[in-house]
């Protein structure tokens, strides 16, 4: 069976995290990530009989050689010499710096510790489950981001100034769609450029876009770093790209000639506001001093390096090329050589958009960021800047915020399509408003994109003579558009201006579920959701052995988000973002099981068994689905519950049955016990326990009754105690009863799995599983929208409900009703 892609990679990270003990994670992933490369190369190209495989594994210097020298009182010597050694002399792009030294004594240990952890560490990449053998390209197999999941974890653990190695993968997706390329308009000779490429991440998510092998290359300052970025090049089925190190701005190691080389398409996550970016430059005041002609614009601050980085990028982009980077808001206003630059840089044309993202995004800094778009491609005709404040969209993920699938495709459609038809999410500024007087060619977003939320006014006419104001009512014109009937039959008119609610408050929510534009519009929808469950059934039950899960989300996301942008009030997003949740959760470990097994073999169940805990106790590492005798499975594919929900109800209700007798039986014992042992109750005597944890046990019981006998003066406690113990012996039966019905229906349960046909089975995981919860989905957000609605109404009609003359009647009585007792009292003054 095979394992599921999510538990492999969290068990993965759980297992080298528990390994790293007190070295810092930052030092502590160059260890893992090389496990990770030398398992894939050696998987990959080890019995590689290619003339010239991409990687060469000398004799010896394999994953399989590391396994040999477990336990061995040199092993970390053995393994630089013997297997990092070998591999750099017999590949000419990697570098000893590139691997960690496994010899550290520092870093781990000295004799038998130092012995032990990289036998452990070793023995996680055993796991049968890593065979990189049979990887399937297209960056769709069992590595898939098996890397990219562990440098995120990396990163995040690594601490404010050490986790810069790594851009956020969502973010990285966003660079890589808004530069434009794509299958249609790359080939080999198309070349990629990022000149801080850090660990190469958001180079490989431009090369993934494109569709096919371009060339790319990077350099990036830390050598470490750039040995990961050759590593994770390598992972990622492009070993020919090239990765230098070195200082960019002082020190740019691509060129043709004298000059900077140029690109088609240009991407960067420079160190934000670097202090040190002019280390070993010497320029003069109009740039002078850079053989490279990159400051003809002005020079950057000594403490600001982020326009540094900009300009070369600009320089290193072909008459035609494209670019996005990564900066810290201030480029968009800060004063003084800044602005003198920014304002170059609008009028050149070739800023093509700004994207405003959320803060707290990027590891190493909470300070919010953009991506500034870059085309040089008719950048003279070009005549605004599209704005795009994408702050608001995302979801907390731990100490960081993430941006979620539905804000990634929001923010690229709306910059794909130069969508302006919500003006407080994006727009398109002419220049001439950026370089008016009052902007003067600041590009904060807040001076173009208002996107506060409008405040809730009070209407001071409403509240002295009651009423709604009909201006209330206007944001709630979406609904009115298409139910303007529901309109009328909720609200009167008062006088100008002014309405009431026909109705009582209470009635309010109901008349809305029953009026008929509102059932329309529910079965409008429904009727959307039917519709592309129709059209995509055939896509998913489709799917067979060695397909390949990527594209399948792909068609089933766009087609939903397609089918739902035509309907009014809900957010198209809203239900992309569903199964792309769904899809993470449940179906991404669904399909590729089925890639790897099929379905018939992937719907089997499992047998789960005891792992050691961190503190060695034998525990059960996940929930199981059913129990024979001793034993306890599970099925990935088809959790028991859907499989009793279809073929098992009948039993499944006798279960239900059992145990609602068994709580009621429990239920009259504790009610029983609370009643009667008081201190002077009848089953005091035999209370064992102190609160929640009191009982009263058989044994207790019997030996009470013994010692109290026939005494005629406890017979209201004889009474009490054969009672009670008749519960008892009700509720054994009850258990008894539970137990067995339980352990027939488990058993129909194991019996049904191997007799499930293919069709069964698509059934089960296609309509009871992935479309039900789908469908619900889209119910909830049908339930949203009624909410929101009956929700706005309920505010406004509490609000103007008692206008003032009728609260300051109200009090006047009250003050009177008040006197008049006080008066009664004596104490009237």
């Amino acid at each position: 069976m095979a394992i599921k892609k999510s538990d492999l990679y969290s068990s993965l990270w759980a297992s080298c995290d528990e390994l790293r003990g007190g070295m810092d994670a930052s030092q502590y992933k160059d260890y893992v990530l090389f496990m990770l490369f030398i398992k894939y190369i050696s998987d990959k190209y080890g019995n590689s009989d290619d003339f010239a495989p991409p990687v060469v594994i000398p004799p010896g210097a394999g994953f399989k050689d590391m396994v040999a020298l477990k336990g061995k009182s040199d092993i970390g010597d053995k393994i630089n010499t013997q297997v990092i050694q070998p591999l750099i002399d017999a590949n000419t792009r990697l570098a000893r710096s590139d691997f960690p030294d496994f010899n550290d004594s520092n870093k781990l240990g000295d004799g038998a510790q130092k012995v032990e952890k990289l036998g452990n560490l070793i023995a996680i990449f055993e796991n049968p489950a890593l065979d990189f053998s049979r990887n399937r390209a297209e960056n769709d197999d069992i590595l898939g981001d098996a890397y990219e999941y562990l440098m995120r974890h990396f990163a995040s653990q690594s601490g404010k100034s050490k986790g810069q190695f790594y851009t956020p993968a969502e973010v990285s997706r966003i660079m890589a769609k808004v530069i434009g390329i794509g299958p249609d308009n790359t080939k080999a000779a198309t070349t990629a450029y990022d000149p801080t490429c850090g660990s190469g991440s958001l180079l490989l998510k431009v090369a993934a876009e494109a569709g096919k092998h371009i060339t790319l290359e990077g350099q990036e300052k830390d050598v470490t770093t750039a040995g990961l970025a050759r590593m994770n090049m390598i992972l990622h089925d492009f070993p020919t790209a090239n990765v230098l190190s070195g200082n960019t701005l002082f020190d740019p190691k691509f060129k043709d000639g004298a000059q900077l080389r140029t690109y088609d398409y240009v991407v960067a996550n420079p160190p934000f506001s670097d202090k040190t970016w002019s280390t070993g430059l010497t320029l003069g005041e109009s740039g002078s001093g850079d053989s490279f002609q990159r400051f003809t614009w002005g020079v950057p601050p000594k403490k600001q390096g982020d326009y540094a980085y900009l300009l070369h990028i600009i320089r290193s982009l072909k008459a035609t090329g494209k670019g996005a980077c990564i900066l810290p808001h201030g480029v968009l206003f800060r004063s003084n050589a800044e602005a003198v630059i920014r304002r170059q840089l609008v009028r050149s044309g070739i800023l093509k958009a700004i994207i405003g993202l959320p803060a707290n995004l990027f590891y190493g800094t909470g300070i919010p960021a953009c991506i500034l778009v870059l085309d040089k491609e008719n950048a003279t005709a070009r005549k605004g800047i599209f704005m795009i404040d994408a702050s608001k969209g995302f979801k907390k993920d731990g100490p960081k915020n993430r941006l979620r699938e539905q804000d990634i495709h929001k923010i690229v459609d709306t910059f794909t399509r130069q969508d302006e038809t919500d003006p407080r999410y994006a727009r398109m500024v002419p220049l001439d408003e950026i370089a008016s007087p009052a902007n003067d060619y600041n590009l904060n977003l807040p001076r173009y994109i208002d996107s506060t939320e409008p405040e809730d006014l009070q209407d001071i006419e409403g509240h002295l003579r009651g009423g709604i104001p009909e201006r209330d009512l206007e944001p709630l014109n979406p609904y009115w558009r298409i139910m303007p009937g529901l309109r009328a039959s909720l609200f009167a008119s008062l006088r100008p201006g002014y309405c009431q609610l026909r109705l009582p408050l209470a009635e309010v929510k109901p008349a809305i579920f029953a009026h008929p534009e509102f059932t329309a519009f529910h079965a409008a929808t429904t009727a959307l959701f039917a519709q592309w469950r129709q059209e995509n059934t055939p896509l998913l039950t489709g799917f067979r052995q060695n397909d390949r899960p990527k594209p399948l989300i792909e068609n089933l996301s766009e087609s939903l988000l397609a089918t739902f942008k035509p309907a009014p009030l809900l957010d198209a997003y809203d239900i992309y973002q569903h199964l792309m949740d769904s899809w993470a959760e449940t179906m991404q470990d669904d399909c590729y099981l089925i890639s790897d097994s099929g379905w018939l073999a992937g719907a089997q169940p499992r047998e789960i068994r005891k792992v050691k805990n961190k503190e060695g106790k034998l525990v059960w590492p996940e929930p199981h689905d059913f129990t024979l005798g001793k034993r306890r499975f599970k099925s990935d594919l088809i959790p028991a519950s859907l499989l009793i929900a279809r073929y098992l109800k009948a039993e499944q209700e006798t279960v239900t049955a059992a145990e609602a007798k068994l709580a009621e039986i429990e239920q009259q014992l504790t009610e029983m016990r609370e009643e009667q042992s008081g201190e002077d109750g009848p089953l005091a005597e035999v209370i064992e326990g102190e609160g929640d944890k009191q009982k009263i046990t058989a044994k207790a019981l019997k030996a009470r009754l013994k010692e109290i006998g026939r005494d005629p003066d406890y017979a209201e406690e004889r009474q009490a105690l054969t009672d009670y113990a008749k519960l008892l012996d009700r509720q054994t039966e009850a258990k008894a009863r539970l137990k067995a019905v339980q352990e027939a229906l488990e058993a129909k349960v194991a019996a049904k799995y191997p007799q499930l046909s293919d069709a069964e089975i698509t059934t089960l995981v296609v309509n009871d599983k992935w479309l039900a919860t789908l469908e619900a989905a889209v119910q909830s957000e049908l339930d949203r929208v009624s909410q929101t609605l009956t929700g706005r109404i309920r505010v406004l009609a509490e609000r103007y409900a008692a206008p003032l003359p009728q609260l300051v009647e109200e009090v006047e009585a009250l003050a009177r009703r008040v006197g008049e007792h006080l008066k009664k009292m004596g104490m009237a003054g």
